[in-house]
């Protein structure tokens, strides 16, 4: 693998940490309630799009091994760029769902399982 597919999935691994530390003991209403809590779970959708995005060019290969990845960078050009029309209940779901699936997908990738 070449190290620049690496780093897309060190920053993938890195923001898929950061979201389940943020969501710790954390329920919709507190998700819903806090704007900084929001915004921070958000931020890392927008880092693990991107760096799918990125990776996409670098490594197909690679990048096709993750599910949805298309999906998911459609979920991050939602987030930027109709950030008006971001629907809570949608990313804690996608959070709460998806995220396990993609965390195992790239551990897998860098060898840690």
């Amino acid at each position: 693998m070449q190290l620049e597919a690496k780093k897309f999935l060190y920053d993938i691994q890195q923001a898929v940490q950061l979201l389940k530390d943020f969501a710790t003991n954390k329920t919709f209403d507190d998700y819903a309630e806090d704007a900084m809590l929001r915004s921070a779970i958000e931020r890392q959708f927008e880092i693990i799009g991107e760096a799918l995005s990125q990776l996409a060019k670098a490594d197909l290969d690679i990048v096709s091994q993750i599910s949805e990845y298309q999906r998911i960078i459609a979920f991050r050009n939602i987030l930027i760029h109709g950030y008006a029309q971001v629907d809570d209940h949608v990313v804690w779901d996608v959070l709460q769902t998806r995220l396990p699936t993609l965390s195992d997908q790239i551990e897998k990738l860098l060898g840690k399982k």
